[in-house]
């Protein structure tokens, strides 16, 4: 496989999911400066990449009868891996699943209080496909690079947000805290940014941000949803002082408005809180472990740069995420493989360099729970803890026996991929290593690689005999250390 300038090859596993063979044919032909812009403007690709869910040459879905992911949960996370695997929009699809973290949110939770149908529906239907607003994941797509301030105000709107941090009960005469406490706490400013009693004037300014039901259908019709309803009758109308500032003027009190005019309290509210520097600064620590490193503390340099094109820019996150892909601090050589992969980069990025020729997506699910993620399934409100955190004994023994599941699947695939002059014992761990793209393997290791080929024979070995070795190398380097490191 003919491979990518490493800062290309970097760039396309953190604002990707690592570089495919089509992928390679794209990129090759780009200076990195392209690469980036080619990835930032993803609007000027088409966005077909559910009409290629089928095809023989593409990943399989795993299905009882007809493939349904607006209103089957395992149905759904199979297509997300089918999206993350042949986009030609890898970053919308990396930012889709930065923000899933960020509002992270529970299927469970909504499933108990709506049941499986709806509950799959409001995390994942696509919009036009079925009755009902689109899912939440269609959101964090569409905006996946626009304005924070917008996003976020989508997201207060979100029936699946409003069920699982308990909008739909936010009442006057019973405020409900949760989200207003996660709006704040986890969503923009962070802890010690604000006060109980902003909890509680949040929690005021939400009330009557509620859903209903649509008419006419069961709970188990495929048609029935859930939407947003502004109850202005639950508004409670009074005044809701702040610590910190709402207004431009620097006024911390929303005032006193009608029922009819109470939806506004909740976007001034929201609207302070995208364009707080402190939001801005907590956003782009974030950027800092998503994009840079997780084993580098943030430089302070980059945090006030970030939080300042943010800013400049109306919150909008496209300017934000380009300025960080052309950074120093992106391309300095000791970033690369400084950040941990998580369970589903693991998974995709070894689907996308081993192959995927007839391997069913549904067998992914199993062993992305044992690694300790399951997709729209977050343990909690906070998302899921990244990093080092990923990785136990039993974590890493469930990313060995992917390795060696995968490799075993596609063990015909690989011999078939291999040029000539690459099925000699000495080519081989060069080929895989430049098809795998680990970091860098110390002296030690790489000469274990060469030994399990070397043990065939001599130099003179036959191709039979090396292709025989090809997924077995493939299994090592995949299941390694070095392989877990983006």
């Amino acid at each position: 496989m003919s491979r990518l300038d490493p800062l290309i090859d970097h760039l396309l596993r953190r604002a990707g999911f690592g570089a495919s063979q089509p992928d390679v044919d794209v990129f090759s032909r780009m200076s990195f400066g392209q690469a980036v812009a080619y990835l930032i403007d993803y609007e000027g690709r088409p966005d077909d990449v559910d009409a290629r869910i089928g095809r023989p040459d593409h990943a399989q879905v795993t299905t009882r009868d007809i493939f349904a992911p607006d209103t089957d949960i395992n149905e759904a996370r199979q297509r997300w891996l089918f999206r993350m695997i042949h986009t030609r929009r890898p970053l919308q699809e990396k930012m889709a699943l930065f923000w899933h973290n960020h509002f992270a949110t529970a299927y469970s939770k909504l499933a108990g209080d709506a049941g499986a149908i709806q509950a799959t529906k409001m995390m994942a239907l696509r919009p036009g496909t079925l009755r009902g607003p689109r899912g939440q994941i269609e959101l964090f797509r569409e905006y996946a690079l626009g304005s924070f301030r917008d996003l976020l105000i989508e997201v207060a709107r979100d029936p699946a947000m409003l069920v699982w941090l308990d909008g739909q009960t936010n009442t006057r005469r019973k405020p409900q805290e949760n989200f207003g406490r996660e709006v704040m706490e986890l969503f923009t400013v962070g802890v010690g940014q604000h006060t109980e009693q902003d909890v509680y004037a949040a929690a005021r300014v939400f009330t009557g941000w509620n859903l209903r039901r649509s008419e006419g259908n069961r709970r188990d019709d495929v048609q029935a949803y859930r939407e947003f309803f502004y109850n202005a009758e639950q508004h409670d109308t009074d005044a809701k002082p702040f610590s910190f500032p709402i207004y431009a003027h620097g006024g911390r009190t929303i005032p006193e408005r009608s029922e009819s005019q109470g939806m506004q309290d909740g976007v001034d509210l929201l609207t302070a809180l995208a364009y707080h520097p402190e939001t801005a600064r907590r956003l782009a620590r974030k950027f800092w472990n998503f994009f840079v490193s997780e084993i580098h503390p943030p430089d302070a340099a980059f945090i006030e740069a970030v939080a300042g094109v943010y800013l400049q820019n109306d919150t909008r996150i496209r300017p934000v995420v380009h300025y960080i892909l052309s950074s120093p601090w992106f391309t300095d050589p000791s970033t690369r493989y400084a950040r941990y992969s998580s369970p589903v980069e693991f998974v995709v990025r070894a689907v996308k360099e081993v192959g995927w020729q007839d391997l069913s997506l549904g067998t992914l699910l199993t062993p992305l729970v044992n690694m300790g993620l399951q997709l729209f399934e977050p343990p909690d409100v906070g998302g899921w803890p990244l990093g080092a955190g990923w990785f136990s004994t039993g974590t890493m023994l469930a990313r060995a026996n992917f390795a060696a599941t995968l490799a075993a699947n596609q063990r015909a695939h690989l011999v078939a991929s291999l040029d000539e002059d690459e099925r000699t014992s000495q080519a081989l761990v060069e080929t895989m290593l430049d098809r795998l793209t680990p970091a860098p393997f110390d002296a030690g290791p790489r000469q274990a690689l060469g030994s399990y080929v070397q043990a065939i024979g001599s130099a003179g070995s036959s191709a039979a005999q090396v292709d025989a070795r090809a997924a077995g190398l493939a299994r090592l380097i995949v299941g390694s250390s070095e392989y877990q490191l983006l």
